[in-house]
C-alpha cells in the first residue's frame, strides 16, 4: 500500500512514461500488432500503467484507439508464476459469455518479439476505485457499487467451467490443499529471512482443510481496485488481473473479498472501524446474505480458517515480491512497501488460525 501521505489515486491511477528497465522493442511490437491484431493501425505510443506490481502493463495508443499489453515480468521468475497465457485464455472464455472483461485480441508466445510472452486486450474506459470507502461518492452510489461488485462475483461463480470451455483450466478437487502446497513452495523458493508464523501456518493449514463442495472459475484476487466501473453508472465494465485465476472452491474467492471487512481501514481495501451504515456500504453480514442469495447457497461456514488461509497466501505473494526486489525484477516502484507486509500478514494469519483452533 502507498504511504498514508500519498493518496492511493495519486499513486496508482493513470499512466507514466515507460521505465528504462521496462522498455520494449517498439518496432518489432508494431510489426507483430499489424499482423495479429484485427483493426490495428499504427504508429503506436507506449505508456506504462502506474498501478500493480505483478505483470508489467502498458497502454498502447494509436491514432484511432488504445489497447492494453500485459507481459511477463523481466528477469528470473518463480515456477508457474505470471502465466499471461492463462490470463488470455480465461478472459477469452468469459468474454464469449458476456461477462465483464476486456476484449481479448491476441496472444504472443514468441519471446523474440519483446522478450517474453504477452497479450493484447482492449482498453476499457471507466473508473477504478482505489479506496474501499469510496470518498466523494453519495451514500446510494456506494451501496450500488458494492452490490454490483458482489453480483459480478456471484455471476462468475455460477458458470459451469465445462460449458464455457474451461473444464481443464485447473484441477477441480482438493483446491485448498493444492493452493496451500503451491504457495508454500513459492514462499520457500522466495524466502529471504525466516518468518516463524509462516512455518506454523504451513504445518497447520494442510491438516485442517475444509471439505470442498463446489467447483467454479475463481479469480484469485477479487477486489474493488481490480475492476473498472462504468464512467457514470455503478456498473462493472471489466474485471482485471486474472493472473491467479483457476478452477477451485468459490468460497476461496468470496472469503478473500470478505477480508476487506475484517482488515483495518488504511486508505485502500480495509473497512474495519469504518461507519459502514453512514457511508451506505453493506455490512459483512449483508454482503454474505447478498452473495448467498445470488448463488443459492444456504450460508457461509465459520470464517476464521478461510481468513487465515487467504492471509497466508497474500503473505506468500508478498514474499515473492520481496525476492524480486532483491533480484531487481519487481515491476512497480511501490513494490518495496508490499514486500514488507509478508511478516505482519503472516502474524495476522496465525491469529485467525488460533481462533479456528490452531
Amino acid at each position: 500500500m502507498p504511504p498514508a501521505t500519498v493518496p492511493a489515486e495519486e499513486a496508482f491511477v493513470g499512466t507514466k512514461p515507460v521505465e528504462e528497465r521496462h522498455r520494449l522493442d517498439e518496432a518489432k511490437l508494431d510489426a507483430w500488432l499489424r499482423q495479429n491484431v484485427e483493426g490495428y493501425r499504427g504508429p503506436a505510443t507506449l505508456l506504462q500503467f502506474k498501478g500493480g506490481q505483478s505483470n508489467p502493463t502498458y497502454k498502447v495508443e494509436t491514432p484511432s484507439r488504445s489497447y492494453v499489453l500485459r507481459r511477463k515480468p523481466f528477469g528470473k521468475l518463480l515456477p508457474s508464476a505470471h502465466a499471461v497465457d492463462r490470463e488470455f485464455r480465461v478472459i477469452s472464455a468469459l468474454y464469449r459469455q458476456g461477462f465483464p472483461v476486456a476484449r481479448p485480441y491476441a496472444l504472443c508466445s514468441d519471446e523474440a518479439v519483446i522478450g517474453s510472452a504477452f497479450y493484447i486486450m482492449s482498453m476499457v474506459e471507466g473508473r477504478v476505485f482505489w479506496n474501499a470507502t469510496l470518498p466523494g461518492r453519495e451514500k446510494a452510489e456506494r451501496r450500488a457499487v458494492y452490490e454490483a461488485e458482489i453480483a459480478t462475483l456471484a455471476e462468475l461463480h455460477q458458470f459451469d467451467p465445462e460449458k464455457i470451455g474451461l473444464g481443464d483450466f485447473g484441477k477441480p478437487g482438493n483446491y485448498f490443499a493444492r493452493q496451500i502446497d503451491r504457495w508454500s513452495k513459492q514462499y520457500r523458493a522466495s524466502e529471504t529471512k525466516p518468518i516463524a508464523a509462516m512455518d506454523r501456518l504451513m504445518a497447520w493449514l494442510p491438516a485442517t482443510v475444509p471439505v470442498q463442495e463446489r467447483v467454479a472459475v475463481v479469480h484469485g484476487d477479487y477486489r474493488l481496485d481490480n475492476m473498472i466501473f462504468h464512467a457514470t453508472e455503478p456498473r462493472v465494465a471489466a474485471v482485471l488481473d486474472w493472473e491467479l485465476s483457476t478452477l477451485g472452491d468459490p468460497l476461496a474467492d468470496f472469503t478473500y473479498f470478505l477480508m476487506n471487512w475484517a482488515l483495518p481501514s488504511e486508505g485502500r481495501s480495509g473497512l474495519r472501524g469504518v461507519d459502514l451504515e453512514a457511508l451506505g456500504i453493506p455490512s459483512m453480514a449483508e454482503t454474505i446474505e447478498l452473495y448467498c442469495a445470488r448463488t443459492r447457497r444456504p450460508g457461509i461456514p465459520t470464517l476464521d480458517w478461510y481468513f487465515s488461509y487467504n492471509l497466508f497466501r497474500i503473505a506468500a505473494i508478498s514474499q515473492g515480491i520481496a525476492k524480486r526486489i532483491v533480484e531487481g525484477t519487481a515491476a512497480n516502484e511501490r513494490a518495496r512497501e508490499a514486500a514488507e507486509r509478508a511478516g505482519p500478514l503472516a502474524e495476522m494469519a496465525w491469529n485467525f488460525a488460533q481462533k479456528a483452533g490452531g
